[in-house]
């Protein structure tokens, strides 16, 4: 649905999305006009009641007062179930298109750069993705269809006055430019102090999900929510948007609110002064009273809205932050890899624009081999994994696979290539079975414990509560960090990709478990590219390449017998390695 190209309006991508639907709006308006004008005949039934009445017909039968009350009954039912069947067809079509967009926003997160989404606050994408995105029903369910029959209806209303005195009609309108007028007033300024508020409420959202993750710290050190500056400030800030926003929309709303109900103080005098002239007889004067009465709640029904109307376009800012972000440009026809070699030449990156964090980097991790990226903390090692496994674009050089640039494989065809798995692992809330399967959808339950025995982590599932039917809670929370650990090297198994990332996997596995995962994994990648991140150098003394990563830069490469005679830095990580080992053991 992301399109490109010069600045549109907020009720074009409002068509866009609709449009799959259009069918079903043109009949949910179409009931709105035959509720329109269902609700239109009553009121000319009370005329000839009227007219009844002045000639002095008292006799109460069908063919006097009966017809005209049946079919003002009638055509009531008639106003009532157009309504349900005109917004029950705008809701279903809406609840389809706020489905659509939302999973067009989730799939566009997938396919945007990493950089991209780690950039947004995850509280920011969830009230975009939640709130935001339901937001819009106001708009396409009610006011596209309710707004064109309460438009009609007042000017079906008009028309009908006019044919009664036309200077009463004419006069039924003086108040309408008075209420345009507030509502004018109201707009100015409306979109900025509400994009105040709409930020003040993302940050809080933000800051809040913050307070809530840090909640062990805050209470560690005996802090409140008053004594955490940055919650408070939110809050604060919040609540002062919020304020000045209503002030802005509210005190003129409350005055168009007011004027355009006063339709009677202008069409009354003038009716009865005409009544006592004689221009208007009895039947005509109390027809042009309750016609004016009946202009005003269509009238006050669009004025509730003008408050939607206004939000709105900050709103589709808001879902188009993601649907219109730049993704990762992939071709669709995947391509022929003859070996699952990687290599880096002259690879350039930076996080943010002007602050390089590699420079120019040269590698190659063959295929059967075990390379390891070693190197002290913020050097890069875990930069180039990432951009191995494609979560950004490099920003000068090239990694190919296969001698074929990474730029030219098929996202989904790369990802099918590559496992990867981080030092902070995501479970969903959902049994171990099931985040295990997540490597492969199609195993079965016996190919998920297989994979599991084999990665080493069968004993401690069979230790939960309900073994592989364990429910591991929000983020894996019901599991220690070395668990999950597991739990997502044997997900990571599972999806038995050419090429296998670890990124500091096991850097909350205790050492006795780690060389027991770091056996195991050797034996299920055999044939494959391993790529490992490590602090720990003891846990990849075996590797076949060993790459010495330093301020950005591969500084040496070798085995780790190689490196400890031509490196002094290594040799300096090795040496603090093994005395911290030591004192762990001590």
């Amino acid at each position: 649905m992301a399109n490109k190209g010069k600045e549109r309006g907020t009720f074009s991508y409002l068509y866009e999305w609709a449009h799959p639907y259009r069918s079903r709006y043109l009949l949910s308006v179409l009931f709105a006009v035959c509720e329109v004008g269902f609700g239109i005949v009553p009121f000319v039934c009370l005329g000839k009641i009227t007219e009844l009445l002045v000639a002095g017909e008292f006799a109460f039968t069908f063919g006097t007062y009966g017809m005209w009350l049946l079919i003002a009954a009638l055509c009531w039912v008639g106003h009532y179930a157009c309504h349900m069947v005109s917004t029950t067809i705008s809701h279903k079509a809406t609840f389809t298109v706020i489905s659509d967009v939302r999973t067009d926003a989730c799939n566009k997160l997938a396919r945007m750069s990493l950089g991209d989404v780690l950039s947004r606050p995850s509280g920011e994408i969830k009230n975009t993705i939640l709130e935001r995105i339901d937001s819009i029903e106001t708009t396409l369910a009610h006011i596209v269809p309710e707004v064109s029959s309460k438009l009609l209806a007042p000017i079906a209303l008009f028309v009908y006055i006019m044919t009664i005195d036309w200077r009463v009609g004419l006069i039924s309108l003086i108040t309408i430019p008075v209420g345009l007028l507030m509502y004018m007033c109201m707009m100015i300024g409306y979109k900025k102090k509400f994009e105040r508020y709409v930020r003040a409420g993302k940050n809080l959202n933000s800051v809040a999900v913050e307070y809530i993750n840090g909640i062990e710290v805050i209470k560690t050190f005996n802090q409140s929510a008053d004594s955490y500056k940055k919650f408070t400030d939110a809050a604060h800030e919040s609540a002062h948007s919020a304020i000045d926003w209503m002030k802005q929309s509210q005190v003129f709303f409350s005055i168009a609110m007011a004027v355009f109900p006063a339709v009677l103080l202008t069409v009354l005098p003038a009716s009865v002064a005409f009544y006592v002239q004689g221009s208007v007889i009895l039947a005509e004067f109390v027809m042009l009273v309750v016609l004016s009465f009946g202009m005003l709640t269509p009238l006050i029904g669009i004025m509730s809205y003008s408050d939607d109307i206004g939000k709105i376009s900050v709103i589709v800012g808001e879902i188009n932050s993601i649907l219109q972000k730049p993704e990762l440009v992939r071709p669709k026809e995947k391509v022929k890899l003859t070996n699952y070699t990687v290599k880096g030449e002259n690879v350039r990156f930076g996080y943010d624009e002007g602050k390089e964090i590699l420079h120019g980097v040269n590698f190659e991790f063959r295929q059967g081999t075990v390379n390891a990226l070693v190197g002290p903390s913020g050097s890069g090692k875990s930069t180039i994994a990432k951009l191995i496994a494609s979560m950004w674009d490099v920003g000068n050089g090239k990694i190919t696979i296969g001698g074929r640039d990474i730029r030219e494989i098929p996202l989904e065809q790369l990802n099918q290539n590559i496992a990867y798995v981080a030092q902070d692992n995501f479970l969903f809330n959902e049994s171990v079975r099931e985040n295990i399967r997540k490597g492969n959808l199609a195993a079965t339950d016996e190919e998920v414990e297989n994979i599991a025995k084999a990665s080493g982590c069968h004993e401690f599932i069979m230790k939960l509560e309900n073994g592989y039917d364990t429910v591991v809670g929000s983020s894996g929370g019901h599991l220690s960090g070395g668990e999950r650990q597991r739990i997502a090297i044997a997900r990571a198994m599972l999806k038995n990709a050419p090429i296998v990332i670890l990124d500091e996997a096991t850097a909350y596995t205790d050492p006795e478990n780690e060389a027991v995962i770091q056996s195991a994994v050797s034996k299920l990648v055999q044939g494959k590219t391993l790529i490992v991140v490590a602090h720990r150098l003891s846990t990849i003394v075996d590797s076949d390449q060993i790459f010495l990563v330093n301020g950005g830069k591969i500084e040496a490469s070798g085995t780790h017998e190689e490196l400890l005679k031509s490196s002094a830095l290594y040799n300096e990580l090795w040496q603090a390695h093994i005395g911290a080992k030591d004192r762990a053991e001590d």
